[in-house]
C-alpha cells in the first residue's frame, strides 16, 4: 500500500482536476449534462483510481486501477480536442492541458511498470 497524498501523480491529477473544473466554468449552460459533465467526472476518475489503487494490497489490483486511471486520462485527451474543434477552448489551450494530461498519463506508465 502507498499513502496516495505522498504520490506526485496524484498531486499532479487532483491539480489537474481542479483546472478542469475552472475550465469547465465557462462553458455554456447548455453543456451542463454533455462535455462538462463529461470532462469531470474524466479529471475525477484519474485522481481517485490512482488513490483507490494505492490502498490495494496486491500489485496486480493497484495496477487495474491505474489502468483505469490512464483510460480516463485519454478519454479526457479527447474530450478537450472535441472543445477546442467546436471553440470552446482556444488552442493555446488545448495545448497546455494536453502537456498535462500527457505528463500524467507518463507517470501513470512508469508506477504502473514499477509494480510488473
Amino acid at each position: 500500500m502507498h499513502n496516495y497524498r505522498e504520490l506526485t501523480v496524484w498531486q499532479k491529477s487532483r491539480n489537474l482536476n481542479k483546472d478542469i473544473y475552472l475550465l469547465t466554468k465557462s462553458f455554456p449552460e447548455e453543456e451542463r449534462f454533455g462535455v462538462t459533465s463529461q470532462m469531470r467526472r474524466c479529471a475525477h476518475s484519474i485522481a481517485s483510481n490512482i488513490a483507490e489503487g494505492s490502498g490495494r494490497n496486491s500489485d496486480k489490483d493497484i495496477c487495474r486501477f491505474l489502468d483505469m486511471a490512464n483510460g480516463s486520462s485519454f478519454e479526457l485527451e479527447s474530450d478537450l480536442i472535441l472543445c477546442q474543434d467546436i471553440e470552446y477552448i482556444s488552442e493555446e489551450e488545448l495545448t497546455l492541458f494536453e502537456d498535462k494530461v500527457k505528463e500524467i498519463q507518463r507517470m501513470i506508465f512508469s508506477l504502473r511498470r514499477s509494480k510488473q
